[in-house]
């Protein structure tokens, strides 16, 4: 009772403070263009390379900037993703401090931070629901659209609807701010007979440069490591700026993506053999066949308008649709695998096909205030989304049962060549529907107690309900107007360093289900982070030390002693007192005016009140690298750079049983030459050493499985722009 009154009172008085503030009127411009391109023109100063002095809404929705954010932040810019020759959302978590993926297959991804999996994204600051590990690409978007990827590690429940524990990542997309024909385009050729094209071109629509569009494409096509699979994507994104007035922006776009690969697999490779010794496939082994495919698209329409009060409120608001969609034919390979004979796999082919579709809106107020002769900031805001998913199969002909699966013998694995296609039924059968409501309300400001001292608080009233039809069966979670507060301190040190701290409460509704097939209670705990953070040379190198600890109670584990059903493939245990306690360091900057780096460490430690080790697939502890130095002296056009990636050891399963994944190392180069201003060939080579390790591990329906990471990869692009 006493905590829920407390409760109670901080929101009343961050709704307070942020409803009934005391304006600071903002002075007039006299020049009215240089008002507009100030407020509605999004000016990003570039502090080197890797850095920038930009405010973020992804933790606060306050508009702070890395340093005033009391969590840690990484910032990947554009150029960065450049200089490395990054493709994916997936390939910038893997090379950003104190985050990991797992690759489950061709299409799903999850990713992981702090121990735990990240489920929270956001565009342009505004707070979506992600299936991570979802069918239909979403975590393979490419980044080419993006201005920069933000991470901020920690719970983000203020803005993110849940307070999730690992992570928040927000894509910034690519604006239209230019007046001028301003672009470029870049040829990619590289390993597996990979070919890729991309193109950004913006310009401004009418004389006066009051409207701007931008256009960017970008189409790939290769083969792989593995055998048989070949991808064939593309990507095309639009976006119109309009300025209505000197204080008024709207904004609308659209992104889509549509990937066409052939040779899909579903799942990973066998990791043991019936006796539990452990197999050692060739890197190019799939579980696929020629016919076996995974076709996704991704769509995103999207409107803004923001409006800059007289007396220095902005509003804006926010609606997204996302329509993801795929359509899918595949093979699943599960039993206990002969040693000898290469015998006792089932192989289940698989026809479906579905979409699941999100609209959003969000309405956020900002402004300062004054009080007690200090300035101060607050937010308020409210979110809404519907969300709909729905998946059918088809099955193979002649099937009895109707459950959308067959189950054949694999036949000798040694010799596997896949299966033929089946005859699949002209009729389909829904396997999912499913509906999600999400709403919040929320309210934060950041009190100035003195120059040094700053108080930020806050808190979020969520709702979340979800009505599921799965394989028949109706089932109904979620809960009402949750409280998820937030809190953060700030004091300076000197001008060059900052400590703080932050903390928030954990509520995040689970879908998953314990051996009885009922859903586990909602996650429950609490995140709280120390730490500093310092700069250097006029900012342009950043340094940041964290310390962070997690308790949750109902973390869903996977249950290693649950025997597959047909009706529940896989079950989870609600793991109660799990801890995560841990810490990170990273250096981001530039170093000297030719010398850009970016360097981390980060480590932790995750186990239940038992002390049992949960979530140990993903590394403990990691040490990422990237740098690059422009020859000036000898030789100004040529810039050359390189990095790793470390991690330790992760593993499943115990004792004789346990499948590992020993600690490696990743090296990666780059060299890039400049011919003029306007045009650079660049090289990349990931993996340089061709460290063979598994980028997925798992216990899965009573199997352990793995995947291969990418074998030494190189590419070489030729870049012009204009």
């Amino acid at each position: 009772m006493i905590i829920n009154v407390m409760r109670i009172c901080i929101l009343s008085a961050a709704i307070s403070l942020a409803l009934n503030p005391m304006p600071i009127m903002a002075n007039e411009l006299d020049d009215q263009s240089t008002n507009q391109e100030a407020k509605t023109v999004e000016t990003i100063t570039v502090m080197g390379k890797y850095t920038v002095n930009e405010n973020i809404d992804t933790a606060t929705g306050l508009g702070l900037s890395i340093r005033e954010t009391p969590q840690s932040v990484t910032i990947f810019t554009k150029e960065r993703i450049k200089d490395q020759a990054l493709n994916t959302i997936i390939d910038t978590i893997d090379n950003t401090v104190g985050m990991s993926s797992s690759k489950t297959d061709n299409v799903r991804n999850s990713m992981q931070s702090r121990g735990f999996t990240i489920s929270n994204y956001q565009l342009d600051g505004v707070p979506l629901s992600w299936n991570i590990g979802g069918d239909s690409g979403e975590t393979s978007s490419d980044v080419s659209i993006y201005e920069r990827v933000e991470f901020v590690r920690g719970a983000t429940g203020l803005l993110s609807g849940v307070g999730d524990p690992s992570a928040s990542i927000n894509l910034v997309r690519k604006r239209a701010n230019n007046t001028d024909l301003t672009g470029y385009i870049t040829a990619t050729a590289g390993s597996w007979n990979k070919k890729q094209l991309t193109a950004d071109v913006s310009n401004g629509l009418n004389e006066s440069g009051t409207i701007r569009g931008r256009v960017v494409g970008k189409y790939t096509k290769s083969e792989s490591h593995v055998d048989l699979y070949e991808d064939d994507k593309s990507v095309f994104y639009g976006v119109i700026e309009a300025d209505l007035s000197d204080s008024t922006l709207l904004r609308v776009g659209g992104y889509y993506q549509d990937s066409n690969p052939t040779g899909s697999t579903w799942g990973a490779l066998p990791g043991s053999f019936s006796d539990g010794s452990h197999t050692d496939w060739d890197i190019a082994q799939t579980t696929a066949a020629p016919w076996t495919s995974w076709d996704t698209t991704n769509k995103n329409y999207f409107a803004s308008i923001e409006h800059f009060f007289a007396n220095d409120l902005k509003l804006v608001a926010n609606y997204n649709h996302i329509e993801n969609s795929q359509e899918s034919k595949l093979i699943y390979l599960s039993g206990s695998l002969d040693k000898e004979t290469g015998e006792g796999l089932s192989a289940q082919r698989y026809n479906a096909f579905g979409t699941s579709k999100q609209d959003s809106l969000d309405l956020k107020l900002t402004g300062q205030y004054n009080l007690f002769e200090q300035q101060h900031e607050f937010v308020v805001g409210a979110l809404y989304s519907d969300g709909k998913v729905k998946t059918s199969t088809r099955d193979p002909s002649p099937l009895g049962g109707n459950s959308g699966w067959d189950q054949v013998n694999a036949g000798n694995f040694y010799e596997w060549k896949g299966l033929e296609e089946p005859n699949w039924s002209a009729e389909s059968t829904q396997r999912d529907d499913s509906k999600t409501k999400q709403s919040g309300f929320y309210a934060a400001t950041r009190l100035s107690i003195t120059d040094e001292f700053k108080l930020i608080a806050g808190g979020r009233i969520s709702s979340w309900d979800l009505d599921r039809t799965y394989y028949g069966t109706l089932s109904n979670y979620g809960d009402d107007d949750v409280f998820v507060p937030y809190f953060g301190v700030l004091y300076d040190l000197t001008e060059q360093h900052r400590i703080y701290a932050s903390y928030t409460e954990i509520f995040k509704p689970q879908n998953s289900l314990d051996a009885n097939g009922v859903f586990l209670d909602p996650l429950t705990g609490q995140s709280a982070e120390i730490g500093l953070k310092s700069a250097y040379f006029d900012e342009r190198l950043q340094t940041s030390l964290a310390i962070f600890q997690i308790k949750q109670d109902n973390l869903a584990v996977s249950d290693p002693n649950y025997v597959p059903t047909e009706e529940q493939k896989s079950a989870y245990y609600a793991a109660q007192g799990t801890e995560s306690n841990g810490f990170e360091f990273e250096v981001l900057g530039e170093l000297t005016e030719s010398w850009n780096i970016s360097a981390g460490y980060s480590q932790f430690e995750a186990e239940d009140a038992d002390g049992v080790k949960v979530n140990t697939s993903t590394p403990r502890k990691q040490f990422k690298l990237f740098t690059t130095y422009q020859l000036i002296d000898l030789l100004p056009e040529l810039t050359v750079g390189g990095g790793l990636n470390w991690q330790s050891e992760g593993y499943v399963g115990d004792g004789d049983t346990r499948l590992s994944q020993d600690a490696y190392t990743l090296v990666n180069i780059m060299a890039k030459y400049a011919f003029n201003d306007q045009m650079d060939l660049q090289l990349n080579i990931n993996n340089l050493l061709d460290e063979q390790y598994y980028n997925y591990i798992a216990d899965s329906w009573g199997s352990q499985l793995y995947r291969y990471g990418t074998p030494r990869d190189i590419t070489v692009s030729l870049n012009y722009k204009f």
